[in-house]
């Protein structure tokens, strides 16, 4: 388990990370999202003891990182996947962590088999790609066997079949009992890993729930609606003080899209009016739109868009 109590962090006149606390339970896989900017990296170095916290604790297991005697047999960790010496393969690379750290040379082996990369091992890992590097990267978390994994993004640069199994990977280490934490901007692919989420924003706390109850919470389903009598049912919709927009569709057709109402409730509205409609449907609530709902005050740059 990760619990960060009160956590700080100033850098001069910079505050990235403030008044921060939440828990990382054992079991499930909790994803840690937030803005560019807004803290994420460095409250994974301050769980890890790399940054000193200028306030506040954060412990593992009830331990500082810095305390322990046999961290990599407690705590995995990727957070740079090109932290590797070049020359060095792959298995190398593994073995001398595993003989400074007391691990058994049988290990590497297991944890090379794990995430791929058994046919590659002695290749040298400059000539990784990205996708093979965030793999060695997991090998390297792994090679203690811990309790408990901090990752940065593990899924840059994996192809679509990579990020498949990164996920069925890290839902099946969770399913063993263990605390995964795991950044990423890949928000879709949130959705369908993480069971919690901790979304931060300028260094603080936003949310920490359940994936399920931020998306419920955070966003709304809409109704589509699409019919060749528009400016009549949008005269409706008016006279209903009804809120409404317009979209259009991948087709080039005009969609309405009508927040916090239901199907039933507009489709008897188009009925009783006499409006046929040629589509009524739900468009649901995703991570995307709950996230940008939630952070869109703390986003640190900002591009404006054209029509936006």
């Amino acid at each position: 388990m990760i619990e960060v109590a009160g956590l700080t962090k100033h850098f001069g006149r910079v505050h990235a990370v403030e008044d921060l606390s939440f828990t990382v339970k054992p079991g499930v896989v909790t994803g840690f999202l937030g803005p560019n900017g807004a803290g994420k990296s460095t409250t994974m170095r301050m769980i890890l003891g790399l940054d000193r916290p200028t306030a506040g604790t954060a412990v593992i297991n009830g331990v500082r990182y810095a305390d322990m005697k046999n961290p990599l047999r407690e705590v995995g960790a990727l957070l740079d996947a090109k932290a590797t010496h070049p020359n060095r393969s792959a298995r190398a690379h593994l073995q001398w962590i595993a003989e400074s750290n007391g691990i058994p040379k049988t290990r590497v082996d297991e944890v090379l088999g794990l995430v791929g990369l058994s046919e590659v091992a002695g290749k040298r890992a400059g000539g990784f790609s990205l996708g093979m590097g965030q793999r060695l990267g997991l090998a390297t978390a792994l090679l203690g066997d811990p309790g408990v994994l901090l990752l940065d993004e593990p899924v840059n640069g994996l192809d679509p079949e990579g990020i498949r199994w990164v996920r069925s990977f890290l839902k099946s280490l969770a399913a063993e009992g263990r605390s995964v934490l795991v950044s990423s901007h890949m928000l879709s692919e949130m959705a369908l890993t993480a069971d919690d989420l901790v979304v931060i924003g300028r260094g603080r706390l936003i949310a920490e729930t359940t994936t399920y109850d931020f998306v419920k919470n955070s966003s709304q389903a809409s109704v589509l609606v699409r019919t060749e009598n528009l400016p009549e049912f949008e005269q409706v919709l008016r006279e209903e003080q009804i809120d409404f927009r317009q979209e259009t569709d991948p087709e080039g057709r005009t969609v309405l899209v009508i927040d916090n109402q239901t199907t039933d409730y507009i489709g008897s509205l188009a009925f009783s009016t006499g409006i046929l409609l040629h589509q009524l449907s739900e468009r649901k609530a995703s991570l995307e739109d709950a996230f940008i709902a939630m952070t869109g005050d703390t986003v640190q740059y900002r591009t404006d868009v054209p029509g936006a």
